[in-house]
């Protein structure tokens, strides 16, 4: 998948500075600060990932959070040594939410949403029995699983978010290091991880 793909790539001699994937930053800010977390991705302008959390959401984020959506709309000359630690600050500021209980939502504009939202099952939604898993790993077969073989509860309701939010990305950190992307596989029907 894409996101593996940047994921490996993340700090490569090939990688131009002008493509700055804030996604892929998140997730080495999350997995930095060794105190796990979830992030949800879900898309601008769709209200449809509150059915998939628990209401009210401790921390809603009303006006939106805009700061990364700002420093990336910067052009190249505005893209400084000050823009790279402002940059810096806010992607640890957003990933540092995701340790709080629950997760942290965020849109594809890079605008946090929530923190502290606590995941559940849509009443639309079936629950997530299984779940497709591709390692990293050269020579790695796809392996189809239940989705407790994952890890603990912050994989399994990121799981379950994304078969009920198919359009989202589910982002989860381990404290024991492991890094986890989930998001719908159109061609396999079913979660990816």
């Amino acid at each position: 998948p894409g996101m593996v793909t940047s994921l490996l790539g993340f700090g490569a001699a090939n990688s131009s500075a002008d493509q700055v994937d804030i996604l892929v930053q998140l997730a080495v800010s999350m997995r930095a600060h060794g105190r796990g977390g979830t992030l949800l991705v879900v898309p601008a302008g769709s209200d449809a990932w509150r059915e998939s959390v628990l209401w009210p959401a401790p921390y809603t984020v009303e006006p939106a959070f805009t700061e990364l959506k700002g420093l990336l709309a910067r052009d190249e000359a505005g893209r400084d040594d000050e823009w790279q630690d402002d940059l810096r600050r806010a992607v640890e500021a957003v990933a540092g939410l995701t340790a709080v209980d629950g997760a942290a939502v965020v849109n594809d504009r890079s605008e946090l949403l929530a923190f502290g939202a606590k995941i559940v099952q849509s009443r639309s939604g079936e629950e997530v029995e299984r779940v497709i898993v591709t390692e990293p790993v050269e020579g790695s077969d796809p392996q189809v699983v239940d989705p407790a073989e994952l890890g603990g509860t912050r994989h399994l309701s990121a799981a379950q978010f994304v078969q009920d939010q198919r359009d989202a990305v589910a982002l989860v950190a381990s404290q024991d290091g492991r890094f986890t992307v989930f998001a719908w596989s159109p061609c396999e029907a079913m979660v990816h991880a």
